[in-house]
């Protein structure tokens, strides 16, 4: 596990980054909104948003169908345990596309 420093939250920034996914697009503009200090936390936590938010949105928007949701919750919770995963690991793991927008901002 790569240290990537401390959190202005008091914790490892590792931990922090990691916690930016657990409740999906939430948990990242919450985390978003108090870290400080860590780019690493933040761009989990920006990465975060935008993927889970884009998802929320498109999966409201194909409610209306029934693969659509079931395909799309399969493909966020692949997306969701990989980024804890990485992020926890210390990796900065960009999503494609994604990945350089949070980067961004």
């Amino acid at each position: 596990m790569a240290d990537v420093g401390k959190s202005s939250l008091g914790m490892d920034a590792n931990l922090a980054a990691a916690l930016s996914y657990v409740f999906g697009w939430l948990s990242g503009l919450i985390i978003f909104a108090v870290e400080k200090d860590s780019k690493f936390v933040k761009f989990h936590a920006m990465q975060s948003l935008i993927f889970f938010g884009g998802l929320t949105v498109v999966s409201i928007l194909l409610a209306i169908t029934i693969i659509g949701p079931l395909f799309l919750g399969i493909l966020g919770l692949v997306v969701w345990v990989i980024c804890i995963i990485k992020a926890f690991s210390g990796e900065m793991f960009k999503l494609p596309a994604i990945g350089d927008m949070a980067e961004k901002i």
